[in-house]
């Protein structure tokens, strides 16, 4: 089957950047007045989730640092509901895996899946609460804004989903996903959010937004009282900094590696236009991907494949990474068991392409709209078929790295690396 030549592309993204993030970070918490808040000897437990969040360990460790000079025995609380197989060895492993060791820190981390139940919200949805977060005299949640890849609305991705998901751990993360199924994922954050910031002695948030090229572009800290109005208007900061492809109708879209440390859908839907519906673009997605093929697992994802449901076609190898034990347990407690489903897989890319390119409708293979990114996460430079030369006029924000050139295939029928 003749194949499209692909061309290197450069993205340009005007940005906002912390260039000094300890300096952020203290100079937030000065503005809280975290002196005036606590007691010396008191502890503080700090919330770290699954995700790739820029500058993480950083973070934590300027957090305790500040924590400790005021008297504050802080620890590192795994936050990340039933990632990492849903056991704290796993979860603490993903923490440290992102950095944050304990040696680095400077404080202890403390995983363990058992919760405690505070309450219940007025819709009889019980509420669950990590045991060793709860125990503390202080709770800091430190989490990235973000638009979610599943649910719309002025909450999403944060602070709240955090107090939820995270802290709730296994069980108030399968619980508040069944609840997700009769009352809208906005109503069942606010409620329980509100119960969790009474009862579970919630200090402060700490709020990164990230920019499109996976940097820290703000770090603020929120107080509780705070939460609700200041997450929805940095979610539309959020929403403006999203990265995103570099057009608006493709009709391959190849992805390099999947994960949890990419997203929780392991590719972003909102990156890729699937938010809506796994399997084919809705008439308000953008962009308009018709097919999208995964061919490999992120080393940080631990085998959680959950997310291998959105694409059509997948490399074999990605199935032989999967841990399906690990991937049912995350895809089930989320309710999403087609987040989870094995689609057509093929032992090459080659196989794959021929495959793919036989189902994106009346065009010529050799004449499809392809890009091949990295991650959904990493979109600065991303490779494109020559069909889109026609759109790249009048476009500064693109600039061409590398001229178009046949694909290249080693032995066994495999891309290079990107």
């Amino acid at each position: 089957m003749p194949l499209p030549r692909m061309m290197r592309l450069a993205q340009t993204f005007d940005t906002p950047q912390v260039t000094d993030v300890p300096g952020r970070v203290r100079q937030e918490l000065a503005r809280l007045n975290l002196a005036g808040r606590i007691k010396p000897g008191q502890s503080a437990a700090i919330s770290v989730g699954s995700r790739g969040i820029a500058n993480l360990a950083l973070i934590i460790k300027t957090l305790v640092e500040e924590l400790k000079a005021v008297g504050v025995k802080p620890f590192v609380v795994p936050a990340m509901g039933s990632h990492g197989g849903g056991t704290a060895e796993g979860q603490r492993a993903i923490v440290e895996g992102y950095g944050v060791t304990e040696d680095y820190i400077g404080a202890p981390v403390k995983a363990s899946m058992e919760v405690v139940r505070v309450g219940q919200t007025e819709e009889g949805v019980p509420v669950y609460f990590d045991k060793y977060a709860f125990e503390a005299d202080h709770v800091i949640v430190a989490a990235r804004i973000k638009p979610h890849t599943d649910f719309r609305g002025d909450l999403e991705s944060g602070l709240h989903k955090m107090l939820l998901i995270g802290l709730g751990k296994h069980e108030g993360a399968k619980v508040y996903h069944q609840a997700f199924i009769h009352y809208s994922f906005d109503h069942i954050v606010r409620s329980v959010a509100r119960s969790v910031i009474d009862k579970c002695h919630v200090l402060l948030g700490l709020a990164l937004v990230e920019n499109q090229r996976d940097e820290t572009a703000l770090i603020e800290a929120v107080a509780p009282e705070d939460f609700l109005s200041r997450e929805k208007e940095l979610l539309v900061m959020a929403r403006k900094l999203m990265p995103c492809l570099p057009f608006d109708r493709v009709d391959l879209l190849i992805v390099d590696e999947i994960g949890k440390n990419i997203s929780g859908t392991g590719l972003d839907t909102n990156v890729v236009g699937r938010k809506t519906s796994y399997h084919r673009p809705w008439p308000d997605d953008r962009p308009k991907v018709t097919r999208i093929y995964a061919r490999g697992l992120t080393e940080e994802t631990h085998g959680n494949a959950t997310g291998l449901g959105i694409a059509d076609f997948v490399h074999s190898r990605l199935v032989a990474q999967m841990d399906r034990e690990i991937t049912s347990i995350n895809c089930l407690t989320g309710n999403e068991p087609k987040g989870g489903a094995i689609p057509l897989h093929y032992d090459s890319d080659r196989q794959v392409l021929e495959a793919a390119l036989k189902t994106i409708g009346y065009v010529k293979p050799e004449e499809a709209r392809i890009v091949r990114i990295h991650n959904t996460l990493h979109l600065k430079e991303v490779l494109v078929s020559e069909a889109y030369l026609p759109e790249m006029a009048g476009r500064p924000d693109l600039k061409i790295l590398e001229p178009a050139r046949e694909m290249e295939f080693d032995a066994q029928g495999d891309l290079p690396p990107f």
